[in-house]
């Protein structure tokens, strides 16, 4: 229960991140750097933040159980946080992709 919580808010939280670039990117510049420096600060620290919190929740859940509990949690948390990983490879390539086909397009045409 507690894991597929955690496993939700990773999700929601890759989306929303994914989003939150579009939208500051197309507003403050178009560049491939700014695009860099704002996915590591808007998707890496957060993502590094919420993946600690939900190890923590996790151990803290199953610290009581037995130990061979606390090792599949623990599995199934490194599975999470790739998935999270990946994600968040997925969502920086969409994010490039969409600055640099849609908005740079737009911006240019709008000669903003």
């Amino acid at each position: 229960m507690v894991v597929a919580v955690v496993v939700i808010i990773i999700i929601v939280e890759q989306v929303v991140v994914g989003v939150a670039v579009v939208v500051v990117v197309a507003l403050v510049n178009h560049t491939v750097v700014v695009v860099l420096v704002v996915v590591v600060v808007v998707v890496v620290v957060p993502t590094v933040v919420i993946e600690k919190a939900a190890a923590a929740v996790v151990v803290n859940e199953y610290s009581s159980s037995s130990s061979s509990k606390v090792v599949v949690v623990v599995e199934v948390m490194i599975v999470v946080v790739e998935v999270a990983v990946v994600l968040e490879v997925v969502v920086v390539v969409v994010v490039v992709v969409v600055v640099v086909v849609v908005v740079d397009p737009i911006a240019l045409f709008l000669n903003i």
